[in-house]
């Protein structure tokens, strides 16, 4: 059974899907409420209160995209996109729009509510102030705001100021996935979208000083064409 109690809203327009995610929602113990067109999500989310919104992007009535932008506009609830549409591209636009993550379909349950934790995960502790607190850590990754230090197994690591406003960046936004042009608009600010061989070399230096194995990252996953993801442990 979930520990979140969470309201989900499922935007789903093909029956055989829509059955599959609310059938595995139940086995979990959320509740959740359905809509199969974007009028009738709208609509849901006036009347009821929803925490997380699964959300498909090819409904019958407006693209899903458009759907993200009006909810954004009013809501900071976790958007977890659930589309066929593979492109990078495509997932790239979803979460620069601001939703969360971003599920390929076919998925398996266990995949789903794995996200789902990790999205209510990430709201609740944007609620209860957490980006406030001093020091955040992940696995034996440890960050202290107040001081601007890095521990890596208790030890401080000396880092770069640029490659300690990237790792505070990931740490405000721990589990989820952060853009490339979020992540450029942030460190470096308006201008150097596209300056993505800045990020990598940037990237490549933090995670020599902060990954046992920078090849095979522990902390901070690539989400290949997309951006990077600071884990959720």
């Amino acid at each position: 059974m979930n520990q979140y109690n969470a309201y989900v809203l499922v935007v789903e327009d093909d029956k055989q899907i829509r059955n599959f995610i609310c059938y595995s929602l139940d086995a979990e113990g959320f509740k959740h409420i359905a809509a199969s067109s974007g009028q009738g999500a709208l609509s849901v989310l006036i009347a009821e209160p929803v925490d997380l919104m699964l959300l498909d992007l090819g409904l019958p009535d407006f693209d899903g995209m458009e759907l993200i932008r009006k909810v954004r506009q009013w809501s900071e609830m976790p958007i977890i996109v659930v589309s066929a549409r593979d492109q990078d591209k495509e997932k790239a636009a979803a979460l620069d729009l601001g939703a969360d993550d971003y599920l390929t379909k076919p998925f398996s349950a266990t995949e789903l509510l794995a996200r789902i934790r990790v999205a209510l995960r990430h709201s609740a502790r944007q609620n209860s102030g957490y980006r406030m607190q001093n020091v955040l850590q992940v696995g034996e990754l440890q960050i202290d705001l107040d001081k601007r230090l890095i521990y890596v197994e208790g030890e401080e690591t000396h880092v770069t100021p640029m490659e300690y406003n990237l790792l505070a960046l990931f740490f405000k936004n721990i589990g989820k996935v952060l853009t490339t042009k979020q992540i450029l608009k942030e460190i470096w600010g308006v201008g150097h979208g596209s300056d993505t061989q800045a990020l990598r070399a940037l990237m490549a230096g933090l995670r020599r000083k902060i990954e046992k194995n920078p090849a095979k990252p522990r902390y901070i996953l690539t989400e290949i064409g997309v951006g990077y993801r600071l884990v959720d442990e």
